[in-house]
C-alpha cells in the first residue's frame, strides 16, 4: 500500500507543520533557493479560488497529493464522489478526520478505479510530483476515463525546471527532510509537454494570483487496458 518513494512522509518538518496547521515551511533547492509552502492555506477550508476550481470538476474526482484534505472535504460535503491520495500519513489522517476519503498512496502506486476517473486534480504545485512531468502526465492519462479532465495549478511564472528539493523549516536548522525529485512548470511549459503527449487544452485562467490549466486526454480504446480496484476506499 505504501509507495516506495515518500518524500513528504519522510519529512519531519512537513509533518510538524501539518499538525500545527502553520509554517514557516519551504522547499529548498540544492543551490539554496527557497520556495515557500502555504501550509496555512492548505490546512484551512477551501477558499474562493479553490471553489472556482472545484466548479470545473466533472463526475468522480481524484485529488492527487491531496495534502490535509481541504478540497476532498469540500467536495464530499457537497455529495460528490471524490478520493484523495497522499504519501503523508499525517495528511491522509487529517483528510479522513474532515470526513473525506483518502488513501496513503503515491500516484504511481496501484489505485482504485484506474481508467475511470472523470477528473484528476494536480493542485498546489503537484504537477511537480516525481520530477518528471512527462511520466506524471502519462500516469494521469491512465487514471482518467477517455475524454477525462485534468486540472493543474501551474507556477505563477513561465518556468520549467527539474531538480532535487528538500522540505525545510528555516527556523530550525535540524528540521530538514530527505531530498526528492521535483519539477516546477508554468502554464506554457505544461502545455508544451501536454500537447506533445496528445492532451487537448480545455481552459486556462488566473484567479487570486494563482494560475490554472485544464486539459482533456484522448478518446482511445481502453477495452484492453488494465483496470485496478486496488484496495477499498
Amino acid at each position: 500500500m505504501l509507495t516506495t518513494a515518500v518524500p513528504w512522509a519522510a519529512s519531519d518538518p512537513y509533518t510538524t507543520a501539518l499538525l500545527a496547521g502553520r509554517g514557516p515551511l519551504y522547499l529548498r533547492r540544492t543551490d539554496g533557493w527557497l520556495l515557500p509552502l502555504d501550509v496555512e492555506r492548505w490546512c484551512a477550508r477551501a477558499d474562493p479560488v479553490d471553489l472556482e476550481v472545484l466548479d470545473h470538476c466533472e463526475g468522480a474526482v481524484l485529488d492527487v497529493g491531496c495534502g490535509p484534505g481541504r478540497l476532498v472535504s469540500e467536495l464530499t460535503a457537497h455529495g460528490r464522489t471524490v478520493l484523495g491520495i497522499d504519501v503523508s500519513e499525517t495528511a491522509v489522517a487529517r483528510t479522513v478526520r474532515l470526513g473525506g476519503q483518502s488513501l496513503l498512496r503515491s500516484v504511481f502506486d496501484p489505485l482504485p478505479d484506474e481508467g475511470r476517473w472523470d477528473t484528476v486534480l494536480l493542485m498546489d504545485g503537484n504537477v511537480g510530483i516525481g520530477g518528471d512531468p512527462r511520466a506524471l502526465l502519462a500516469r494521469v492519462d491512465a487514471l482518467l476515463a477517455p475524454e477525462g479532465l485534468l486540472i493543474v495549478e501551474t507556477d505563477e511564472i513561465d518556468v520549467y525546471e527539474r531538480t532535487q528539493m528538500q522540505v525545510v523549516d528555516v527556523t530550525d536548522a535540524r528540521a530538514v527532510g530527505c531530498p526528492f525529485a521535483w519539477a516546477r512548470l508554468g502554464t506554457p511549459a505544461l502545455l508544451r509537454h501536454a500537447v506533445t503527449a496528445g492532451w487537448r487544452p480545455a481552459a486556462q485562467w488566473v484567479s487570486g494570483e494563482r494560475r490554472f490549466a485544464a486539459l482533456r486526454n484522448g478518446c482511445r480504446d481502453r477495452s484492453s487496458a488494465a483496470r485496478s480496484d486496488a484496495g477499498s476506499w
